[in-house]
């Protein structure tokens, strides 16, 4: 994202240069461009943040009944933690004066301008508070992702404080690499909307809790094999899988960073297009890879297959076509499907299939943006892919490792098994249904 900024001062002047090749076209004022790109940021974050209530009703119709007020709650205070953190560190963590070196200066941020101010200067393209708002959606969604791999295991007050680290530290290091103008970004590495940067590091960050908190009670029998643990709400999860499409959008759509001018507008509608195609892609071939390895279709997976096009398209929605995005998406699908059942072989409960679907599928997205991208390199891809992921997952596994042996990451096993709702909250999710 931060890396293409230069496109909001490019886009004030390239309607002239589409104007050479057809009729003259009046570039925008820069007040218009000003605020279109505004707006752009704005949009484009709230819809990102639409998607914190995707990954909540996702997570929430996934996890068993005794458990899904303890994934609401910790949804929306995860929400809010990283927005405190990325405002108290994080921002200027990863974007002040990185310079092509590791990290900025942290700091508490502050916009550069206010409505108050008696003029305010234009010249960036954008106001500072959309932008800020725009990338704090952003590091949200990483530490969602951390939510539903680990669900109804980790306590509630350990798993905040591994979310403060994670979106206060490790998230904007790795993210001042690329967007911070760091060293990765140096070198030439691609990442468009955050398959690496966003997902895959949410995914790196959930395999290390995962490998410390274990399975579920129940989850395995006695010979090693997996038990069905029934969802609380198909349909509350399908929800969740349609808000975050909804949000992608956003996601991916504002990732272009410009709206002001002819060309930003066909970009923007383009990454659209892609974006949902990729989905689509990802959907029908789940259903299909699926039909053929089990003669059933557990909705799990298209609903899966979904998101995993959506992570695949996102390291460069911008370059492919139509078609290309399709094929993109319905690759990274299948994989995120042969990923499910590899983790399933290795005993590593992931609840919700985040790591299939946000480390895998993003790993899958990244490395094939040199195939629509002729100004990226798959070695070059590939470091990044390597740095990122070696360096979220030893930080993660660090961070989940001193909390475990401090205080204790994970719920007594008669607590799990009475479920995270009474005995971390005092009250369920659905009374009704739990009590005669």
């Amino acid at each position: 994202m931060k890396a293409f900024k230069p496109k909001l001062l490019l886009g004030l002047v390239a309607v002239a240069a589409i104007g050479s090749a057809g009729p003259a076209l009046a570039a925008p004022d820069p007040d218009t461009a000003f605020i279109l790109n505004t707006f752009l940021f704005l949009v484009g974050g709230f819809l990102v943040m639409w998607m914190a209530a995707g990954f909540c009703m996702l997570e929430a119709g996934f996890v068993r009944t005794p458990h899904v007020a303890t994934i609401c709650l910790k949804n929306i205070g995860l929400y809010s933690v990283a927005g405190i953190m990325y405002y108290l560190i994080g921002y200027q963590l990863m974007y002040n004066g990185v310079d092509g070196g590791f990290f900025g200066i942290p700091g508490i941020w502050g916009p550069s301008e206010l409505a108050s101010d008696e003029a305010i200067d234009i010249s960036t393209g954008y106001a500072a508070a959309s932008d800020w708002f725009f990338q704090m959606v952003f590091v949200a969604t990483a530490a969602s992702i951390v939510s539903g791999c680990v669900a109804e295991r980790p306590k509630l007050i350990p798993f905040l404080i591994f979310v403060a680290v994670l979106t206060g530290v490790i998230y904007p290091i790795q993210g001042a690499w690329q967007w911070g103008g760091g060293w990765l970004s140096e070198m030439g590495f691609s990442d468009f909307a955050g398959s690496t940067i966003v997902h895959s590091c949410g995914g790196w960050a959930a395999l290390a809790g995962l490998l410390l908190v274990g399975a579920r009670v129940g989850k395995y029998d006695e010979a090693g094999n997996p038990v069905n643990l029934p969802a609380s709400s198909v349909p509350l999860a399908t929800l969740g899988t349609f808000i975050l499409w909804l949000g992608w959008f956003g996601f991916n759509g504002a990732s272009q960073l410009a709206l002001g001018s002819v060309a930003d507008s066909v970009a923007v509608s383009q990454i659209f297009a892609n974006t949902n195609m990729a989905a689509a892609g990802g959907v029908v071939a789940a259903i299909i890879l699926v039909k053929i390895l089990h003669g059933k279709v557990n909705i799990g997976y298209p609903l899966n297959g979904a998101l995993a096009g959506l992570v695949s398209i996102t390291a460069e929605p911008l370059t492919p076509s139509i078609g290309e995005a399709i094929i993109i998406g319905g690759i990274g699908a299948c994989i995120a499907i042969f990923a499910m059942m590899l983790l399933e072989k290795l005993k590593l409960d992931d609840v919700v299939g985040a790591i299939p679907v946000h480390l895998f599928a993003g790993i899958w997205g990244t490395i094939i943006v040199p195939f629509t991208n002729d100004g990226t390199s798959y070695v070059t891809q590939a470091i990044g892919i390597v740095a990122i992921g070696a360096f979220v997952f030893i930080a993660s596994f660090i961070t989940w490792l001193v909390i475990k042996v401090t205080m204790g990451i994970r719920m007594t096993r008669d607590d799990e098994l009475v479920g995270g709702d009474l005995t971390e909250m005092g009250h369920e999710a659905y009374p009704q249904f739990l009590r005669a």
